[in-house]
């Protein structure tokens, strides 16, 4: 009789917000925390490149079904560029491909980054990790090949410098999904004539998440430590840091649904309810204590239809 395959940690659902390190991918940073954990089921929502710091919000458990939500939502940045050199990757891990002279005034300065508010098109990175044809593109580039890449719809909703000295430039950025920070401070420096590129990256928002709920890789091995020390289960000082599994998807209007109600909807049925909206998505909560079940959508009937369920675990 074969053995029993051997359990890959444990069942944790919720949040947590890793103030990731420069030098390490984001899968790196994930592997890392999932250890830490000892979850049996981690992701995280949206890659930051090795270069960038900041929050990376990473999903346990019944969590994952709702890091869609976190991948499509706004971001915020500060940025650090160096102007007058442009590299082959828009960023200080690049080569220098081109070295120009730097004659920038403020006014200029602030009227070229003006610019980018609002909506445009931006034709991602070769440096990026988007895919084509099953490989990302960062894959073709190092391999010295072009391939053909769509331009896409951003928002930038602000941006702002925060210093100017000498050749370097330091902004915030609030955006939409998918703008390649890296692609704006390269284009800015065509437009000033001088080339630039990124040599500080760090993310400090996603959604609404608060940046003082941000851990890092440093303090979670020290509460390990500090368990083993201790004598007590690590879970007693990790997961009082996750964040609900509704954190992620706080800007849906919730409905609250009785017992009852909400047995259909776990079922996979669609319910009327009579506080629901007429259309989109919502949040979908049980009883009294508000339990959160999942997320629901509004079909053609006007009833709640649901979408993404919670697994409600035994205690």
């Amino acid at each position: 009789m074969g053995r029993r395959p051997r359990r890959q940690g444990r069942p944790v659902d919720g949040i947590v917000l890793l103030d990731k390190p420069s030098g390490i991918t984001s899968n790196g940073a994930l592997q890392q925390v999932k250890r830490i954990f000892f979850a049996e089921k981690a992701g995280h929502t949206g890659a930051l490149d090795p270069l960038a710091t900041g929050m990376l919000p990473i999903c346990f458990g019944e969590a994952t079904k709702f890091s869609q939500f976190l991948l499509d939502s706004d971001k915020r940045y500060r940025v650090v560029a160096k102007l007058g050199e442009r590299t082959n990757t828009s960023d200080s891990d690049g080569e220098v491909v081109e070295t120009r002279d730097v004659n920038v005034n403020l006014e200029q300065l602030e009227g070229f980054i003006a610019g980018f508010r609002g909506e445009t098109m931006q034709v991602p990175s070769m440096f990026s990790a988007l895919k084509f044809e099953g490989k990302p593109l960062y894959e073709y580039a190092r391999a010295g090949i072009e391939v053909p890449r769509e331009a896409r719809k951003i928002t930038v909703y602000e941006i702002s410098l925060l210093r100017f000295e000498g050749d370097e430039i330091e902004m915030e950025v609030h955006c939409s999904k998918g703008t390649y920070i890296r692609t704006i401070v390269d284009d800015l420096g065509e437009m000033l004539g001088c080339g630039a590129h990124v040599t500080a990256l760090r993310r400090i928002g996603v959604s609404h998440y608060p940046v003082e709920k941000m851990v890092t890789l440093e303090q979670l091995e020290e509460l390990l430590e500090q368990a083993r020390e201790q004598g007590i289960q690590p879970r007693e000082l990790l997961d009082p840091l996750l964040l609900s599994l509704d954190s992620a998807v706080q800007d849906l209007e919730e409905v609250n649904l009785q017992p009852d109600v909400a047995s259909y909807v776990l079922q996979g049925q669609a319910v009327q309810a009579a506080n629901a909206p007429s259309e989109g998505q919502v949040r979908m909560t049980m009883g009294e204590e508000r339990t959160f079940i999942g997320v629901g959508e509004i079909d053609a009937d006007g009833m709640i239809a649901p979408k993404r369920l919670v697994k409600i675990r035994q205690q």
